[in-house]
């Protein structure tokens, strides 16, 4: 039996079967590379789920987590610690934000999300009823709050009723959301480009006005920017696309450079007006680990302008995403913004990565129909046309 065989044959033995998991092992990364554990190399058009944005080995990120390692790597937040503060301080520069609360996720991030802004509304005026207004089509996790803001049936309906007092818009559907707003509103949450959902990107007038309906009716908008955030549409986060700001948003994924790692950030008028201390708490959340991890990436971030390297590469992988398009006919559409692209398809596309897998391109789906290609960021022209070549062929 092949290494590869007993290691999945242990894995399916013992881990809890809530993924799918493709037939591979892999044992380590490199650049824009993945390897399994029997030398085989991948083209890596994925970066474990838009998490790797610098690529696999950076050595400042890596020297980062090394060295805190032999310091300290957890002292609970009944402390100070030097890599929490200066994260801290980074973090809110880099988003405009004035407050964050670290986390050890995307989804924990939703949850404190949530929370801020129940307690923002609770202290105007002191009732259990305020109201959420969230997307048809979004994702923001698997818990039991992120999974109640999730606009996707097949995923909450085991799991009901979740939190409760959530309504469902239509994406880019101004209308529709207007239509679910009352007194009672205490929130509206979106990804600034659904992922997960389908690849799918926020008109311009759509985003400016729920900013406009929450600053008129005393609304907080909050803004999941955890898959399309840092950088990877071409702007550090995506909402400044739109020249608006959220009162909440979050971040996870890229941010902590392959550590698991995330946070809420808020406005100070948000802040002064919610959460204190009793409110939210975590044991592991703004480890010194962590935290020195996602310092060491900003200052990646700032000093190699991967922000500028996004906007230069990426019409080079839209125009040949548009190639793949113009060639085969069961691809109806090519949309996304910068290094988050999605391919639709008019069938499921499972075989499709399966045989882009056993060529040497790791990419995944958006749903059952959509090729999603959210690569590390580093990505060169020389990446991009081995990719084209790849999927071309397995289409």
């Amino acid at each position: 039996m092949k290494k590869t065989d007993e290691i999945i044959d242990i894995a399916d033995n013992y881990l809890l079967h809530t993924y799918n998991r493709f037939g591979i092992v892999l044992e380590r990364g490199e650049g824009v590379r993945l390897y399994d554990i029997e030398g085989k190399s991948y083209l890596d058009f994925a970066a474990g789920i838009a998490v790797y944005a610098l690529g696999y080995g950076n050595e400042r990120v890596n020297k980062a987590i090394k060295d805190q390692l032999d310091k300290l790597s957890h002292t609970s937040n009944l402390f100070y610690n030097e890599p929490s503060a200066l994260a801290s301080k980074a973090i809110c520069e880099a988003t405009g934000m004035d407050r964050v609360f670290f986390t050890n996720s995307g989804t924990e991030a939703i949850e404190g999300a949530i929370k801020t802004a129940l307690k923002y509304s609770w202290n105007k005026e002191e009732r259990d009823d305020y109201e959420i207004i969230a997307m048809n089509g979004s994702f923001h996790g698997r818990s039991m709050g992120s999974l109640s803001v999730t606009g996707n049936r097949h995923y909450r309906e085991p799991f009901g009723p979740g939190i409760g007092h959530i309504k469902f818009a239509e994406y880019n559907d101004l209308d529709s959301v207007k239509a679910l707003i009352s007194e009672k509103t205490s929130a509206i949450i979106l990804e600034t480009l659904q992922g997960e959902g389908g690849i799918h990107v926020a008109h311009a007038a759509f985003i400016e006005g729920i900013r406009r309906l929450c600053d008129e009716n005393g609304i907080l908008m909050i803004l999941d920017e955890i898959q399309c955030g840092m950088g990877r549409t071409g702007t550090m986060f995506a909402y400044e696309r739109y020249g608006i700001s959220p009162d909440i948003m979050t971040v996870a994924k890229a941010v902590g450079g392959g550590l698991p790692v995330g946070g809420f950030l808020m406005k100070e008028s948000v802040a002064e007006s919610s959460m204190v201390p009793g409110d939210h708490g975590s044991t592991y959340g703004g480890n010194p680990l962590c935290t020195a991890a996602i310092a060491a990436v900003l200052k990646e971030y700032k000093d190699k302008d991967i922000v500028s390297h996004v906007r230069e590469i990426a019409p080079y992988l839209e125009k040949r995403l548009d190639e793949i398009k113009s060639r085969h006919d069961d691809i109806t559409d090519r949309r996304g913004l910068g290094c988050m692209q999605g391919l639709e398809f008019n069938h499921p596309v499972g075989d499709i990565i399966k045989k882009c897998q056993d060529a040497g391109l790791i990419l995944i789906t958006a749903g059952a129909n959509v090729i999603r290609l959210v690569p590390p960021l580093v990505i060169g022209k020389e990446d991009i046309d081995q990719m084209y070549q790849i999927l071309d062929s397995c289409i």
